[in-house]
C-alpha cells in the first residue's frame, strides 16, 4: 500500500518520559470510552485483534494481546468514541525490534477512513522512538484535538520489518457525554383554519358587521 509517510516537517513532536505510577492508570483510561464494537483496523492479520491493544495501562506490557499487520507494514485504525473527547497525549507501545512503528499520523472526526484517504494532510504526526515499556508520551495539540468523536491512527511504516506489531495504544484526555439535542417542531399558524376555531371566526365576523 505505502500511501503515506511522515513528512520532513512537523513530525518530531515533544515527548516526555512519565513515571510508572498508579496515577497513569487513571489518566490513560480513555480506552473505556471507545466504542469497541465499531472500532475497525485495516490490514490487520487477525480480524478484531486491534481491539485488544486498547486496554488498561497496567496491562500495556502484556504482549500476548497485540495486532500484527498483514500484507505490508501499514495499519489504519478507526476509533469511534462514545462521547466527545479532548485528547492530550498518546502512547505507542510495541516490541523492541524492527516491527515497531516509526511514525504515526493522526486524523480526527473522519469515520470510515481508508488507505486512499491517508494521502490527505493529518492533523498531527510524529516520528516515534522505540518504546517497549509504554512510558513515552507524545503530547497532542490541545486546540486541534479539543472536540474529537472519532480518531483515526495511520501507521505508514516501521523500523524496517515487513510487518508492523502493536501491543498497546494509550490515549490521555477528557471525556464528556455527547449532547443529543432534541429538535422540537412547532407549527405556527400564519392563517387560522376556520375548522379549528369556529367560535373565534364567528365572533370576529359579528364585530365586523356591527
Amino acid at each position: 500500500m505505502s500511501h503515506g509517510h511522515c513528512g520532513s516537517g512537523g513530525c518530531n513532536g515533544d515527548h516526555n518520559h512519565e513515571h510508572d505510577s498508579p496515577e497513569m492508570g487513571v489518566e490513560y483510561s480513555l480506552y473505556t470510552k471507545i466504542d469497541k464494537e465499531n472500532l475497525t483496523c485495516l490490514n490487520e492479520a487477525v480480524d478484531g485483534s486491534c481491539k485488544t491493544i486498547f486496554k488498561p495501562w497496567d496491562q500495556r506490557l502484556n504482549f500476548e494481546t497485540m495486532v500484527d499487520s498483514d500484507v505490508d507494514e501499514e495499519l489504519l485504525i478507526n476509533i469511534p468514541f462514545t462521547g466527545n473527547v479532548k485528547l492530550k497525549g498518546i502512547i505507542i507501545c510495541a516490541p523492541d525490534d524492527e516491527s515497531h512503528p516509526n511514525c504515526v499520523r493522526l486524523f480526527k472526526n473522519r469515520p470510515h477512513m481508508t488507505f486512499d484517504d491517508t494521502t490527505t494532510e493529518p492533523v498531527q504526526e510524529f516520528h516515534l522512538n522505540r518504546d517497549p515499556t509504554g512510558l513515552l508520551e507524545y503530547p497532542l495539540k490541545a486546540v486541534s484535538f479539543s472536540s474529537v468523536n472519532h480518531l483515526s491512527i495511520h501507521v505508514p511504516s516501521n523500523f524496517g520489518n515487513d510487518t508492523t506489531k502493536l501491543c498497546y495504544i494509550g490515549l490521555r484526555g477528557e471525556w464528556t457525554a455527547a449532547q443529543r439535542s432534541e429538535i422540537l417542531i412547532t407549527n405556527y399558524e400564519l392563517r387560522p383554519n376556520v375548522a379549528d376555531h369556529p367560535n373565534r371566526v364567528w365572533e370576529q365576523a359579528s364585530h365586523e358587521i356591527q
